[in-house]
């Protein structure tokens, strides 16, 4: 069950019904495949097989878990590189550390959002903390990237805790579901994450045979992933079960229900929903680094091995351990000698991503 609920559900503010609303038309749904990040833990890559294009602003999209560790099972991930983007980092329940070379950092649990924004260049581990190694227990959790455009892509970095008790809630109309606004805005109502890019982001829990109607902002994409339950998407009533992933068409709100009867491991409908303003500028993309052209992500590989996206702090001493020098490259895949631990992050693809007009800025 999620960390984050209430014990009676009718003293929230509830969404306000909308007449003659258009409801979105779904366009596509998709299964996100499984995978292991880190050192082991295992994922669901969201956005996999979805066009760059459907998902602006956002870049990728991981649900971790949810799984229940044992003693000396947690995993994390050792220290890497980004820049051009931000992070999200959601943990639904569960418990997580977080440092970067800025100086940021600290431990997120239990309904908790973790912001960094890596702007021009920044470090940053991701582990479970030791008393969790220790004892085992419950994790589950979302990391998020969103793009920032041109004009953001070289600020300096950042970084924000969203607590657990800072989140807005609310009801839907009919009192079935309970609604999570981490950041963005929702029928008048704000959630506390600051953010670069215009977005919205929601985890709703939707009742057995409940209906969520959302009004969505007309310029905002808008995208439903089911991390639990079964139900129904969009005006058509599309089915969706978990792990899938529903891309909504324009209209003015989402709609969504959940089937009569759920299995008795997940008694909701889960959902993680976003959106966000398009940025509508291309995209070059591999590894840890988003930037608007090829030779962007190439300059930043090579920042990176001369150590201009910060320093790795020295009680870390295996990982600050130098790493085998980067060559020039205009490929940097196959036989390229880039270290795997920086390629090979977060799911990220490793070889260039490229979409739209990729011509140097």
């Amino acid at each position: 069950m999620p960390a984050v609920t209430v014990s009676d559900i009718t003293v929230l503010p509830r969404i306000s019904s909308t007449p003659g609303a258009q409801p979105r038309t779904v366009k596509s749904i998709t299964t996100a495949p499984q995978g292991f990040e880190g050192e082991g833990f295992p994922v669901r890559r969201a956005f996999a097989g979805v066009d760059l294009a459907e998902l602006d602003p956002f870049i990728h999209l991981d649900q971790m878990g949810e799984v229940e560790y044992a003693p000396g099972e947690p995993k994390g991930t050792p220290w890497h590189p980004h820049r051009g983007f931000e992070t999200v980092t959601y943990i639904i329940d569960g418990i997580f550390d977080h440092q970067d070379s800025n100086g940021g950092g600290g431990t997120i649990s239990n309904g908790d959002t973790q912001w960094m924004t890596a702007g021009g260049g920044i470090l940053h581990i991701e582990t479970p903390p030791e008393s969790l190694v220790m004892s085992g227990g419950l994790f589950h959790g979302f990391q998020l990237w969103v793009n920032l455009p041109a004009a953001k892509k070289w600020s300096p970095p950042a970084y924000q805790d969203v607590r657990a008790n800072d989140v807005a809630l609310l009801s839907s109309h009919d009192g079935g579901a309970l609604i999570r606004i981490i950041a963005g805005e929702l029928d008048g109502h704000v959630g506390p994450g600051s953010t670069q890019t215009p977005i919205t982001l929601i985890h709703a829990s939707v009742a057995a045979g409940a209906e969520l109607r959302l009004p969505w902002r007309r310029d905002y994409n808008a995208l439903v992933y089911a991390m639990a339950g079964h139900g129904f998407v969009g005006a058509g009533s599309q089915p969706i079960q978990m792990g899938q992933l529903a891309v909504f068409g324009e209209g003015d709100e989402i709609v969504i229900r959940a089937a009569l009867h759920q299995e008795s491991r997940s008694p909701q409908l889960e959902l993680f929903i976003l959106g966000g303003a398009p940025i509508k500028e291309p995209v070059a993309w591999m590894g840890p680094f988003v930037m608007n052209t090829k030779r962007e992500v190439l300059q930043a590989f090579e920042d990176f091995q001369k150590g201009l996206l910060g320093s790795i702090p020295a009680i870390y001493k295996e990982d600050a351990k130098p790493k085998a020098p980067i060559q020039r490259t205009d490929k940097l895949q196959g036989d390229s000698p880039v270290p795997a631990v920086v390629l090979d992050v977060h799911g990220a693809p490793t070889d260039m991503q490229e979409s739209g007009d990729n011509s140097p800025l």
